[in-house]
């Protein structure tokens, strides 16, 4: 499908939209909760329904109203033989529910695209290698059959915080205390620090000190109502637009947020203001659009970025190849990547989104200065679904073709 865009700037005031890291993780301990929970403000994009189609399929009950889950907590982890969980391309759901399938001692099977499957695993494989528990993964699928136990966990901190997280939420059900060391260097520390401080607030007694975690077993998780904040990861996206003189006002984010991504003014000033050196380490999600800013500025040089090849796309690959049409190089190094603006122009062929929703944004920030058509535009819907509707509402020129 294709989006054509002529050269604009959105105008006006614009909602960020609700975080999807937060309302994972809150979805998650609402079905873990004895009774009922409310989530409000949930934007049910792929990767949100994703996860609710599991806690359904683990025996949580769901009802949406408006913008609204209320989910009633699972009774317990039995019965469950043969049951299949379907995350699409979500890799927080995969993680996250690996650990929670691993509950109970049933066969259960976590269905995922090709792509999301050739994620790395490895963690949760050696934890299953290590305690005798059924971890087999095809092109399409992982099945896990075992009943996961209390134990000193070793994790390494740069592969990715979400395997932290998804131990995290398991091990306080189980029967004995557990601990995680984090083996460093420890990345993405803001996404971990999120995920304890909901786990808390739904009632979860948790040691986090550091590089190591002590989780209390035989706990109770709490039913809570609570409303899932602003999405710093992508109001960076029309931050980018205000960063560059839009006139628009950013509404709905926390500036006191844990959310790591809440750096991003600090990043869009310095790259106006210079050749800066940035480190991407705790925030991968601002990679893409970070590099299109920079490719229309000045460049820089950007580190930790190696963990970028394992996402919805190879981000180092696919940005490298779509800057080039805009003029704009891209290179790479040893955990690093540096961006060079050449000739900033208008690109002469189609850019494409390579099926990753952040790709697709970082470029139609690049077409609003240039025009252009972009191929695959449809990809938002895994995080961010009215992102074009809510450029179009705020005065971007654009049209979709197919």
């Amino acid at each position: 499908m294709i989006l054509s865009i002529s050269p604009s700037s959105p105008k006006g005031n614009i909602v960020a939209p609700p975080s999807k890291s937060y309302a994972h993780r809150a979805l998650i301990c609402a079905a873990l909760a004895n009774g009922t929970s409310k989530i409000s403000n949930v934007s049910f994009s792929e990767d949100i329904k994703a996860t609710l189609n599991c806690l359904s399929a683990l025996g949580a009950k769901v009802e949406i109203n408006g913008n609204t889950a209320e989910i009633t907590g699972i009774n317990d982890f039995v019965n469950l033989k043969g049951t299949a969980l379907n995350c699409n391309e979500s890799g927080s759901t995969l993680r996250f529910f690996i650990p929670l399938c691993l509950l109970s001692n049933d066969e259960i099977t976590l269905n995922g695209t090709q792509k999301l499957i050739s994620r790395p695993l490895s963690v949760y494989e050696d934890i299953a290698k290590n305690q005798g528990l059924l971890f087999q993964k095809d092109l399409n699928s992982v099945k896990v059959k075992g009943k996961l136990k209390s134990d000193s966990f070793s994790v390494k901190g740069n592969i990715s915080s979400q395997f932290i997280s998804g131990l995290l939420f398991a091990l306080p059900l189980l029967e004995n205390d557990s601990e995680i060391n984090i083996i460093p260097p420890f990345e993405s520390k803001p996404y971990v620090d999120m995920t304890v401080s909901i786990l808390k607030n739904f009632g979860i007694e948790i040691d986090y000190n550091g590089l190591n975690i002590k989780i209390k077993g035989n706990q109770c998780y709490k039913s809570k109502d609570t409303t899932v904040e602003g999405d710093w990861s992508n109001a960076a996206f029309l931050y980018a637009f205000k960063s560059c003189g839009a006139d628009i006002n950013v509404l709905g984010v926390d500036a006191n947020s844990s959310q790591g991504d809440k750096i991003c003014l600090e990043y869009f000033d310095a790259l106006k203001n210079g050749l800066p050196s940035l480190d991407l380490t705790d925030c991968p999600d601002l990679a893409p659009i970070m590099f299109a800013f920079a490719g229309v500025h000045n460049g820089a040089i950007f580190t930790g970025t190696d963990r970028l090849r394992f996402k919805e796309s190879d981000r180092i690959s696919c940005m490298q190849t779509e800057l080039a049409k805009f003029g704009i190089r891209l290179i790479t190094g040893d955990n690093k990547v540096t961006i060079e603006p050449l000739d900033f122009h208008a690109p002469t062929e189609n850019i494409f989104g390579h099926n990753d929703h952040r790709i697709v944004m970082a470029n139609a920030f690049l077409l609003c200065k240039t025009g252009g058509k972009l191929e695959g535009y449809e990809a938002v819907k895994k995080s961010f679904p009215d992102f074009f509707d809510v450029l179009l509402k705020a005065g971007v020129n654009l049209n979709y073709e197919t």
